[in-house]
């Protein structure tokens, strides 16, 4: 096979395996009614559904950017993609809320082996002038498998079930394995010491007890040890995780990596935008479903505009910041993206998609695609070449992080608001019998409609409640992401005329 043939089939073999990842972190919220229609649960089971698979995915990703730095890219990559397909099955055959979120945990666990390798095989094979192309095609690549994730989600949820997600994730896999063993170069590992097991424990400890704290919260109150416990046990370990690694022999995370300006700047970007965009997708299709009124393909489809803008633009605005450097980029795209997301504050229980749905996804899609191939790029250009794997972990982990952070504290903000919104517009001691269990069961599932008798006042107090709360969680997303490019405007450094010269020119030829 000559170079070109298997460089191209390389870079669909990593797009196809990090996708999945992708897409399974997005597709699961159209089917979260249905799901929890079969197998029951709360607001806080449907975040756990999608906070345990990003919780292992967040704080396993590094580990798993070590491996491939240590034993060799391409081999942690297919341990990762058959994993991934292995835990899917896991998933799909779930028969309670408990066990789904157990597999959902796994299926995260090896996709932090994959999506860092994925990266890492794509800086190893494709040289300086290739880079920024080759990581803006893997944007537009895996968006569009994102783009058709969704849609397609809904369909066979609407069609079949939700567990059938899932399953299409195996021909999926076994498609990758078969193009990794064809075309994907042997990418030996650089590393020269083993994994950082206590620094990998402080991780996971450090990133899972705020998160439990943070969805728990609006259920049990902050003065419950179920809450405050996790949450400064978790913050201990972050710190004892920091200073651990600041004098470990072999860390995980070397603090030399930080160093580079653009690498430190360009995660703390990627912080803040990837929260807004975490906790915007989750939301925005829980409201459009159970508030709106939506299927679950009409709600997998509403975003679809997003992802056909980073189709379409994600490479050429690569090599966008190729020619003009990553700051007008990385600033101006937070901040069109941001303000998108405020502009959902207009969309209300009836949804309507053409007035209000689309311009808002339409202006959050643009921002989306001026920022994520020149933030990657950036970030990754910006580390040595032998820390490759631990930096696209590190990046991916920042990201995940976000999401999961983000959807946990978005998700108290909208609980918080959707109580006190009923509050304020009803009392439910003065109503009757059946009205009041049926605002104590809309207070345990903010974003939904309950089932039940009540009244046409408490009906409304819900309804518009629930419109409040959503709103609220609009406005905390948005901000998140213009915060990314305020922090870009004033960290980012483009690089001298004369290297983005030749840069350009390493494209263009």
């Amino acid at each position: 096979m000559d170079e070109a043939r298997a460089k191209r089939l390389t870079l669909i073999a990593c797009i196809l395996g990090s996708a999945i990842v992708f897409v399974d972190q997005t597709v699961v919220n159209v089917a979260l009614p249905a799901l929890r229609e079969d197998l029951g649960g709360s607001l806080a089971d449907q975040q756990w559904v999608v906070e345990s698979y990003l919780l292992l995915l967040a704080a396993l990703i590094l580990v798993g950017g070590a491996l491939g730095d240590l034993y060799g890219r391409r081999r942690i990559f297919a341990v990762g993609v058959a994993g991934f397909g292995g835990a899917s099955l896991a998933c799909a055959a779930a028969p309670s809320v408990e066990i789904l979120i157990a597999a959902r945990a796994l299926q995260g666990a090896f996709g932090a082996l994959l999506v860092p390798s994925s990266l890492a095989i794509i800086t190893t094979v494709f040289g300086p002038g290739e880079r920024a192309a080759a990581i803006g095609s893997w944007t537009a690549g895996t968006s569009a498998a994102i783009a058709i994730g969704p849609p397609l989600g809904g369909l066979l949820v609407d069609a079949l079930s939700w567990r059938a997600i899932f399953a299409i994730n195996v021909p999926l896999v076994l498609g990758c394995l078969w193009l990794i063993a064809r075309a994907v170069p042997e990418c030996p590992g650089e590393r020269e010491h083993a994994i950082d097991i206590p620094g990998a424990v402080l991780g996971v400890l450090g990133l899972g007890g705020p998160t439990y704290a943070l969805i728990q919260q609006p259920l049990l109150g902050w003065s419950d040890p179920a809450v405050w416990l996790p949450l400064l046990g978790g913050i201990g370990a972050l710190g004892a995780f920091v200073a651990y690694e600041r004098r470990a022999p072999a860390p995980m995370l070397p603090p030399s990596i930080f160093r580079s300006r653009n690498f430190a700047v360009g995660n703390v970007v990627t912080l803040t935008a990837y929260a807004g965009l975490g906790a915007a997708s989750f939301f925005i299709a829980i409201f459009l479903q159970q508030v709106a009124g939506y299927s679950a393909f009409e709600a997998g489809s509403a975003l679809l505009p997003i992802t056909l803008l980073l189709i379409a633009l994600s490479r050429r605005f690569g090599a966008l910041a190729t020619r003009v450097g990553p700051r007008l980029l990385m600033t101006s795209g937070p901040v069109v993206g941001g303000i998108g997301l405020l502009a959902f504050i207009r969309v209300d229980e009836r949804g309507a998609y053409v007035a209000d749905v689309l311009p808002a996804t339409l202006l959050f899609g643009l921002g989306l695609a001026m920022t994520v191939a020149p933030l990657t790029a950036t970030v990754l250009q910006s580390a040595e070449r032998r820390h490759a794997g631990i930096a696209s972990g590190v990046n991916n982990a920042v990201a995940r992080v976000a999401a999961l952070l983000a959807i946990a504290a978005v998700g108290a903000v909208v609980s918080a608001q959707f109580g006190a919104q009923v509050e304020q517009r009803l009392d439910p001691r003065a109503a009757d019998a059946p009205t009041r269990a049926y605002v104590e069961q809309a207070r345990e599932r903010p974003l939904a409609v309950p089932e039940g008798q009540a009244d046409a006042a408490a009906r409304a107090a819900v309804r518009e409640a629930n419109v409040d709360a959503f709103h609220a969680g609009m406005i905390v997303a948005g901000l998140l992401m213009i915060a990314g490019g305020l922090i870009a405007l004033v960290g980012i450094e483009n690089p001298r005329r004369t290297e983005l010269e030749a840069q350009a020119a390493a494209v263009a030829s």
